[in-house]
């Protein structure tokens, strides 16, 4: 059996953090779903980005948008919907028969409007309803300003993936942003066709703290702080308040663990993956690192619901003089940057294939 296939046979979903035409016009990714347990996928700016600047997949299109006036921003949706529209039409029966479960694929919000609660809203409302398709969760950061945002969305019925999130305590102000949508539209008697998932960055913790410890503690904080918000989210999904939500038919956010490559060559490539399997979670990998672990990866003992050893770890970390949350706040910051800078090289590159196929 391969590894992709036990992984989801534990119960967590394997999610493709990668998307670009040519995966979708030449099979790969229908072959990933067949092979290799690929139950959905997520995008980003950096990925169109790469995609369109270092192929000719989609010059066609937008050799066609440029002459029906379109550019810059409206230009590049336009692209991304029509991706991400293929993929979910291509996860839909999985969506189908996991009543909503899994079988998703997320677009993301302008970054430019991480730090504007309203505006962020209109546009993930505008998103969705453009791409009409139940299986598309639109990607919300969550900083302070994107929380009230996410509940919003919620409430209309957009389906969010949170996003930008590293502490256990951004991962309970989400969960927190979702209940409060689910429970509004409970009030209302609304439909429970909604759902979330709430994505934890893992990899940037050992990055970030590299140079900073001692050696035994290498690699080692991305993985505690992964177990301690398992470790919130099972309780969560505990609890009475949490229960009743399920009760009246409205699914569960789950928890998905993004950033999951391995960043560090001297650890294993797929170090993220066996040691935070666990059951009802989601893991978006990038296409390298799903193809590492359906090549050599194995499966061990899933994630211990009350966090395991994490604590002790982490305890550990405070004595080397890590401030987790203080760098918890730091890392979001500094990812909401991130993305606006990837944002913009994506309008340059944007702007650059434009004028190129315009001047031929």
């Amino acid at each position: 059996m391969k590894a992709t296939k036990a992984l989801h046979d534990l119960g967590q979903s394997l999610w493709l953090d990668n998307i670009t035409r040519d995966i979708l016009d030449n099979g790969t990714l229908r072959r990933y779903i067949d092979e290799l347990s690929v139950t959905g996928l997520t995008s980003n700016p950096t990925i169109f980005d790469h995609a369109i600047k270092n192929s000719t997949h989609y010059d066609a299109a937008i050799r066609k948008k440029l002459a029906q006036g379109k550019s810059g921003e409206a230009l590049f949706f336009e692209l991304a919907l029509e991706d991400l529209i293929r993929a979910a039409d291509l996860f839909r029966p999985i969506y189908d028969r996991t009543r909503g479960v899994d079988g998703w694929v997320s677009l993301e919000v302008s970054p430019l409007l991480a730090y504007d609660t309203a505006t962020t809203s209109a546009a993930a409302k505008t998103l969705y309803a453009r791409a009409a398709r139940p299986n598309l969760f639109i990607k919300i950061p969550g900083t302070p300003e994107g929380l009230p945002a996410i509940e919003e969305a919620i409430f209309a019925g957009v389906s969010v993936n949170v996003t930008l999130l590293f502490s256990h305590h951004h991962y309970l102000a989400a969960a927190e942003a979702y209940r409060r949508g689910i429970e509004r539209r409970m009030a209302a008697k609304l439909s429970t066709n909604v759902g979330s998932v709430a994505s934890v960055f893992i990899s940037r913790w050992d990055v970030a703290v590299a140079n900073k410890v001692p050696e035994g503690l290498r690699d080692k904080l991305g993985i505690a702080i992964g177990q301690r918000i398992y470790k919130a989210y099972r309780d969560l999904l505990a609890s009475p308040r949490w229960k009743k939500l399920v009760a009246a038919g409205y699914n569960p956010q789950r928890l998905l663990l993004a950033s999951t490559g391995t960043k560090d060559p001297q650890a294993s490539d797929v170090l993220y993956i066996k040691a935070l399997a666990a059951p009802d979670t989601v893991n978006t990998m990038p296409e390298a690192t799903l193809l590492k672990f359906a090549d050599h990866g194995e499966v061990g003992t899933a994630m211990p619901a009350d966090g395991g050893e994490c604590e002790q770890v982490l305890a550990k970390f405070a004595k080397a003089g890590i401030d987790v949350d203080a760098l918890a706040s730091q890392l979001q910051s500094d990812g909401a940057k991130a993305f606006v800078n990837s944002w913009n090289d994506l309008m340059k590159v944007i702007a650059s294939k434009s004028a190129a196929l315009q001047a031929v």
